[in-house]
């Protein structure tokens, strides 16, 4: 028996993975693929999400191989919110694969001790674990599930998933732009369409939009080339010489919410707790970002370190979050998907606002980078500098507890003091082999 199973090798997994090893938990992470798969949507990494592992010290590889973007959209408005404004050590976002930052981050649970096993789907639940097909048992005294939208121990668990149906689609292609367009190129909408562009490490970009003609609620059909080219002309006025997809998609609008994201010894995280519309590209942080709240706290209780009663914070201070995702992500869809005159007149004011107001437009960065997320407990802390050259963030690397003294101020030249890492839950057990 392992202290957890998590179901699921997508991002949100595999940092709980490594979050669970760090706080002394073994583990297992079940994947019913048997490869990664090379295509996904997932491409954008927020401020805040950098932040998280630059605390656990494995930034470096994202920022060294991202394109980084100063800059974020709401709902495609064509004024840029900068993100220079935002107090942080990585004010941009960085464009990455999901393949990529999939493997950075097994790497990381594996190097930590965690067993990953690949071709292993799970079926259900039982009394102590969960079942594959087949028949083996792999057991367990908690069970996470990172198994997506169609979650399958979601659904065991009886936990429910309302929500609203698909009434619009939208398209995405990564294809090789011939005339791609300039640096700093923010999209363009119209009445025919909206269209972003971003560029991809190895040179391909990706189109996504979404247009009048798939504003309904039925399934449009599998996304062609030609469709794809004659869309953007129709949008842009010229296709970029795009040419030599390396994938076609489309996704809708779907938005949906755990009841709870904890059924006794069963939680969710990521897409399994929460869908939507992929406006902005925040599903993967925010999965992320369950995914650290919860590890050291279910690692804590797993190794009888803290009472059952930890975990229900996990719910209380993450599903106001994923409530507040699919507020966001709907209104996004909504201005999206303006494609009239009057949808169009109001797309153009809010973009003047957003461009003529500061705090607007500080506020929508904050919230779409994921730095304005408060608990009852406080919010988040910048990283702090500390006389002795370390910043609090390096100060997170090991997983423990930090206390610092009362008459700490910001690094403006005042000084900043320390005490030594604290664990307050007690000295974790030895490591041993996930």
């Amino acid at each position: 028996m392992v202290d957890v199973v998590v179901v699921g090798a997508g991002p949100t997994g595999l940092w709980l993975a490594g979050e669970l090893r760090l706080g002394g938990a073994t583990v297992t992470v079940l994947e019913a693929r048997q490869t990664r798969e090379p295509n996904s949507k997932a491409l954008t990494i927020h401020p805040r999400t950098i932040e998280i592992f630059d605390c656990r010290g494995i930034a470096e590889p994202f920022l060294t191989e991202g394109i980084r973007i100063p800059n974020g959209h709401f709902a495609g408005l064509p004024h840029r919110m900068d993100f220079s404004v935002l107090d942080t050590p990585f004010p941009f976002t960085l464009a990455l694969v999901q393949a990529r930052t999939e493997e950075l981050l097994e790497e990381r649970a594996r190097r930590m001790g965690a067993t990953i096993r690949r071709d292993c789907r799970v079926t259900g639940l039982t009394d102590d674990g969960v079942e594959l097909a087949g028949g083996e048992v792999v057991t367990a005294r908690y069970v996470v599930g990172c198994d997506g939208t169609r979650s399958t121990v979601r659904t065991a668990a009886g936990i429910g998933f309302p929500g609203t149906e698909t009434t619009t689609w939208g398209w995405l292609g990564d294809v090789v732009l011939d005339d791609p367009p300039p640096p700093g190129f923010a999209g363009v909408a119209g009445t025919d369409g909206a269209l972003m562009i971003a560029p991809l490490p190895g040179g391909a970009h990706r189109l996504v939009g979404g247009d009048p003609a798939t504003d309904r609620p039925e399934w449009p059909g599998d996304l062609t080339l030609d469709e794809l080219r004659a869309t953007v002309r129709r949008i842009a006025g010229t296709d970029f010489g795009m040419r030599d997809p390396v994938w076609l998609s489309r996704f809708g609008n779907a938005t949906r919410q755990a009841d709870t994201y904890r059924a006794d010894t069963v939680l969710l995280a990521g897409d399994a707790a929460h869908m939507h519309y992929p406006a902005g590209g925040v599903g993967m942080n925010v999965g992320i970002q369950d995914a650290h709240n919860l590890g050291w706290k279910l690692a804590a209780v797993a190794t009888g370190r803290a009472e059952q009663a930890l975990l229900d914070t996990y719910h209380a201070e993450r599903h106001p979050v994923g409530t507040t995702l699919l507020e966001h992500t709907r209104a996004q869809t909504a201005l999206i998907t303006a494609y009239s005159p009057q949808g169009q007149a109001l797309r153009a004011l809010l973009s003047d606002l957003i461009a003529t107001a500061p705090d607007m437009s500080r506020r929508l960065a904050e919230r779409l980078s994921g730095l304005d997320v408060t608990y009852a407990t406080g919010k988040r802390v910048p990283n702090l500098s500390f006389p002795d050259g370390s910043t609090l963030f390096e100060l997170l690397r090991t997983g423990r507890h930090v206390e610092t003294h009362a008459g700490l101020v910001r690094p403006d030249g005042h000084l900043l003091s320390r005490q030594p890492v604290i664990d307050r839950l007690g000295p974790l057990p030895e490591p041993a082999s996930g």
